[in-house]
């Protein structure tokens, strides 16, 4: 029997916004931003190079985490669009250091970010 993988860490995309107007400062020369989605609390960014995720943290939000997984971190993914009782698609990324599951709501067109992931993964964005 196999071991139920455990997720390293989650987040949850709510729907596909535009690029943070922000977002540059985070960027490294030459890296291009192509798509967001908005989370829990803030913003998930994904570039011509790796995915970004802010995370504001604490009561006012004022504490932020990021995170920063390049694509080339990015072994093995599964999607699952949702079904006619579960609201939810998910996404779920196998990398160097664990799983990261990411919950999709209604406003994420799941097989776009999946064509994204591997456009990523196989280094045709930007390109």
């Amino acid at each position: 029997m196999a071991a139920e993988l455990t997720a390293i860490t989650s987040w949850q995309f709510q729907q596909e916004v535009p690029v943070p107007q922000d977002v540059g400062p985070l960027l490294v020369p030459g890296e291009v931003p192509v798509t967001a989605y908005k989370t829990f609390r803030d913003t998930a960014i994904f570039t011509d190079r790796r995915m970004i995720v802010k995370d504001a943290q604490g009561i006012t939000g004022k504490k932020v985490e990021m995170y920063s997984l390049p694509y080339k971190s990015i072994d093995m993914w599964s999607s699952e669009n949702a079904g006619t009782l579960d609201f939810n698609a998910e996404l779920e990324l196998w990398t160097r250091v664990g799983v990261i599951k990411i919950k999709l709501g209604r406003g994420v067109d799941v097989r776009r970010l999946d064509n994204l992931i591997a456009h990523a993964v196989f280094g045709a964005l930007g390109h």
